[in-house]
C-alpha cells in the first residue's frame, strides 16, 4: 500500500480533508459507519436539486426520470452482488430492517417447536428479530457457539440441526471479532437438508467480494452506510423463489396491485416488499457508493485493509496488559481489545482527546461479551482511507492513555 494511493483515496472524502487545521481526526470507527466520498454526497445533493419526484405511477417527466434512476440503481446492486434478477433486490432502511422483514414474513410459516439456528457472535439485529418471531410462534432458538479465538465451531452444526430446523441465520463477518465465517460451508450443509440460510452481510459487503449466486445463500442483508453510502438505506437480497413464498412485511402504497374493501391483491417482486415512499436519494447514493468501490475494486480495498490489520495487530501485541478479543485465522480489519484493569470507556475517552476515534462498549453483541466475561472492548476498525501513520497514532495515544490511567 503506497502513501500515494492512500493520499489519493483520502482526497475523495471531504470530511477527512476538511479537518485540516481543525481538531485532529483519526477515524477508526468504520465498523460503525464509513465516511462518504464526494461522489456519494454529490449524488444525493444532485437528486434533490435536479430530479426530486416521487417514483412509480407518475406520468410527468420528473417522476419518470426519478423512477428510471432508481431502477438503474437496483440493477447496479444486482450486478454488485451478482444476483440473478433485479427482482431479487429489495430496498430497505438497512440490515436491521432486512432481517426483521425476513424474520417476520418467514416466521409466519413457523409452528410450535420449530427451530431457528443463530450464531453466538451475532449482532443483536440477527438475534432479537428471531427471538421475537420464536416467541410469537412458540418456536425455539438454538445457538452455534464459537471458540476462544473467535471462530465458529462448525463441527457442532450437524448436531444442532434436527428435522425441526427451519432456518439458519449467521453473520458473514463479526462486527466485534472481525472473524470472516465460512458461510459457504454452512450454506452447503444446510441446503443438503433443504434448510434455507440468511446471511447478515453488514460487515461483509465492504470488505470481501460477495457473489450471492456462488454462495447460494437464500437471503443476504446489508446496509449502505457500511460501504460508503448514506445512512438509512439498505438491501435485502432474496432468491426469487424464496421471496415469492413470503407474505408482505408492511402494507400501504406501492406494494399492492388492487385494493378493495372486499380484499387486496399484492404487487409483484420486488415492489411487494417496498411499501410507502422509498428513500430515492439514499438509493442513488448507494449506487454511487457501489460504483466508487467497484472503480477501486473490492480486492484492492481488502488488500489495503489486510495490511493495516496485520500492521496494527503486531503493534498492539507489544503493549503490556493488552489482550486481543478475536484472533481468528481469517479476519477483516476489525480489532477488538481490552487492557487489564482499565475500563474501555475511560481509554476511549482519552483516545478521543488525542483525536483518535474508536468505538467502546459491547457493540450490540452482548453474548460475545458474556462469552469472554468482559463488560466491553475497545474496537478499532479500518477502511481503505486509513494509513499506517494513523495506526501509529493509535498506538501512541493508547500508551499515553494507559500511563495516565495506571
Amino acid at each position: 500500500m503506497s502513501q500515494w494511493n492512500a493520499d489519493n483515496i483520502r482526497a475523495d472524502f471531504p470530511i477527512l480533508a476538511d479537518r485540516a487545521g481543525k481538531r485532529k481526526l483519526i477515524y477508526l470507527d468504520n465498523a460503525a459507519t464509513t465516511q462518504k466520498p464526494a461522489a456519494v454526497i454529490d449524488s444525493v445533493s444532485e437528486y434533490y436539486r435536479k430530479h426530486n419526484a416521487n417514483v412509480h405511477r407518475g406520468v410527468h417527466f420528473l417522476s419518470l426520470e426519478a423512477t428510471q434512476m432508481m431502477e438503474e440503481a437496483r440493477l447496479a446492486v444486482k450486478e454488485f452482488i451478482n444476483a440473478k434478477s433485479a427482482d431479487e433486490i429489495i430496498f430497505t432502511r438497512g440490515t436491521t430492517e432486512s432481517i426483521n422483514l425476513v424474520a417476520s414474513s418467514f416466521g409466519k410459516s413457523l409452528a410450535k417447536d420449530d427451530e431457528i439456528i443463530v450464531g453466538e457472535m451475532e449482532h443483536h439485529s440477527n438475534i432479537v428479530p428471531w427471538q421475537m418471531t420464536a416467541e410469537e410462534h412458540k418456536a425455539k432458538i438454538k445457538v452455534l457457539p464459537f471458540d476462544q479465538s473467535g471462530e465458529l465451531m462448525l463441527d457442532l452444526l450437524p448436531q444442532l440441526i434436527t428435522p425441526h430446523t427451519r432456518i439458519i441465520a449467521l453473520t458473514h463477518v463479526s462486527n466485534v471479532l472481525g472473524t470472516i465465517n465460512d458461510i459457504k460451508k454452512v450454506i452447503d450443509l444446510a441446503h443438503s437438508l433443504r434448510i434455507p440460510v440468511l446471511i447478515d452481510g453488514a460487515q461483509g459487503i465492504a470488505h470481501t467480494k460477495v457473489d450471492v449466486q456462488a454462495l447460494d445463500c437464500d437471503f443476504y442483508c446489508f446496509s449502505g452506510h457500511k460501504i460508503y453510502a448514506p445512512m438509512g438505506i439498505g438491501v435485502l437480497y432474496g432468491k426469487k423463489e424464496r421471496l415469492e413464498t413470503l407474505p408482505p412485511y408492511q402494507g400501504g402504497g406501492e406494494m399492492i396491485k388492487q385494493v378493495k374493501f372486499s380484499g387486496t391483491s399484492y404487487n409483484d417482486l420486488p415492489y411487494r416488499f417496498e411499501a410507502g415512499t422509498p428513500d430515492v436519494a439514499g438509493i442513488l447514493g448507494l449506487k454511487a457508493a457501489l460504483d466508487y468501490v467497484s472503480k477501486i475494486s473490492i480486492e484492492r480495498i481488502a488488500a489495503i485493509e489486510d495490511e493495516l490489520l496485520d500492521y496494527t495487530t503486531a503493534q498492539l501485541q507489544s503493549i503490556d496488559g493488552l489482550r486481543l478479543i478475536g484472533t481468528a485465522k481469517r479476519k477483516s480489519a476489525v480489532i477488538s481489545f481490552v487492557i487489564n484493569g482499565l475500563h474501555p470507556f475511560d481509554v476511549g475517552t482519552l483516545l478521543d482527546m488525542e483525536g483518535v476515534a474508536v468505538r467502546t462498549g459491547h457493540h450490540c453483541a452482548q453474548p460475545v461479551m458474556e462469552h469472554f466475561d468482559i463488560v466491553g472492548t475497545l474496537r478499532a476498525s479500518f477502511a481503505m482511507y486509513n494509513t499506517k501513520a494513523e495506526a501509529d497514532s493509535l498506538i501512541a495515544a493508547l500508551k499515553k492513555a494507559i500511563a495516565m490511567l495506571k
